[in-house]
């Protein structure tokens, strides 16, 4: 019987390492599936995406690559979007259940101020 690759997904899935390494990598092959649909979109290919970065087609490969162990600057990843006709935003999101002892504090703090001399949110 020749098995198709959501019954082999499925399968993998089911062991608990695989499924930790697969959450692990999330994040990473998310950021590469905007990248390539970016490029897409734009129509260019990695040599041209590289001259107008002002840098080589390998460079831009290799920021591209999901087996890369190289990571890219902020200051790559700038010229990668502005070759493309974007921008790049970098934001931080709090995780679930993650408590930070120090962001109680701040908030104590600022309640404690005058309301002249609290910061705005």
């Amino acid at each position: 019987m020749t098995s198709t690759l959501k019954q082999f997904k499925a399968r993998a899935m089911a062991r608990a390492e695989v499924r930790k390494a697969y959450d692990e990598l999330t994040d990473e092959f998310a950021f590469l599936d905007e990248v390539l649909k970016a490029r897409t979109e734009a129509g260019l290919t990695q040599a041209e995406v590289a001259a107008r970065a002002g840098t080589t087609q390998s460079a831009i490969a290799r920021l591209e690559s999901p087996t890369s162990s190289h990571s890219p600057s902020v200051a790559t990843l700038q010229r990668y979007a502005q070759a493309l006709g974007y921008r790049v935003e970098i934001r931080l999101v709090k995780e679930r259940g993650l408590t930070s002892r120090s962001s109680g504090r701040a908030e104590k703090r600022s309640r404690s101020l005058p309301a002249s001399r609290r910061r705005a949110a």
